[in-house]
């Protein structure tokens, strides 16, 4: 089946939710609890968080659309870093946020992730943005991996809190 990319709609914030809770654990240390990672999930990947995000002006969502089916989301943050250790890292000004990049580990491979990838670059360009930045598990070396191939570097250090447990993330940018 096609697939095309397009920007998400409040229609499609219960199936990013869905999506997010079978992508999301995908990114997480092996050490992460099942209690914390569900946690995260209801706190900030529900479908109310969706539809908070699909409504606000600065947030971006693209989706990989197959005939309705969603097999990835990318949420794009058009605002300045408020975290100060992302903020004294970056090199590259204005800046967007490549706050989640996931694509269904069913569609792993296919070239579908360097394809939203290309698309949500894209968007941060026509934006105004000199850079796109983002974080990583630094423990996620497959991530860090895709990331490195579509032109992001390390520049920086910031920490997740994923429950009670404190993740360290590298911070990634790249041009645009």
């Amino acid at each position: 089946m096609s697939q095309t990319i397009r920007e998400a709609t409040a229609d499609d914030a219960g199936k990013l939710a869905a999506l997010a809770a079978v992508t999301f654990p995908l990114a997480c240390p092996p050490s992460s609890s099942p209690e914390d990672i569900a946690a995260h999930l209801a706190r900030t990947l529900s479908e109310a968080n969706f539809a908070e995000y699909l409504a606000d002006p600065d947030i971006t969502i693209l989706a990989i659309d197959a005939g309705g089916e969603l097999r990835g989301y990318s949420l794009l943050v058009d605002r300045p870093a408020q975290d100060p250790d992302v903020a004294g890292a970056l090199t590259l000004l204005p800046s967007a946020e490549l706050s989640k990049c996931y694509v269904h580990p069913e569609h792993h491979g296919l070239g579908a992730a360097a394809e939203l990838m290309k698309a949500t670059l894209g968007r941060a360009a026509a934006s105004g943005a000199a850079g796109v930045w983002l974080g990583v598990n630094s423990q996620n070396a497959k991530a860090i991996r895709f990331y490195e191939k579509s032109g992001f570097r390390k520049v920086g250090t910031k920490t997740f809190k994923l429950g009670s447990a404190v993740e360290h993330d590298f911070v990634m940018e790249r041009a645009l």
